[in-house]
């Protein structure tokens, strides 16, 4: 005798399940390879250099005049950075890659 190897509509079997978990995508997105550095990046790059707290204003001229990031057209990229920091400092804690020093001046952790 044959099996039937149907998948009906309404049926949740293990075997069906797993079908419909094979077809899901599970891969991680892949990394950025254009070696193009991210702003926070390459403001964490001009904050090793600088070993002083600085203003994002600072830190978005550093970046440009070092050739590390450059604004895609953007109007505010300091208000961009200042965004980015502080959602690292409030999302990560202690594990942050920044600490706010004073007001507007940010440093390094660690």
């Amino acid at each position: 005798m044959a099996a039937n190897h149907e998948i009906n509509p309404g049926d949740t079997t293990m075997a069906t399940k797993a079908m419909k978990n094979a077809t899901k995508k599970t891969t991680k997105p892949a990394a950025k390879t254009t070696g193009k550095m991210s702003q926070v990046d390459a403001a964490l790059k001009v904050l090793a250099e600088a070993r002083k707290p600085m203003n994002c204003k600072a830190m978005v001229e550093a970046m440009g005049t070092k050739g590390y990031w450059r604004s895609p057209g953007g109007k505010t990229p300091a208000a961009t950075l200042y965004a980015a920091i502080l959602k690292d400092i409030t999302t990560k804690g202690k594990q942050a890659r920044f600490k706010k020093v004073d007001r507007g001046q940010f440093a390094r952790s660690g």
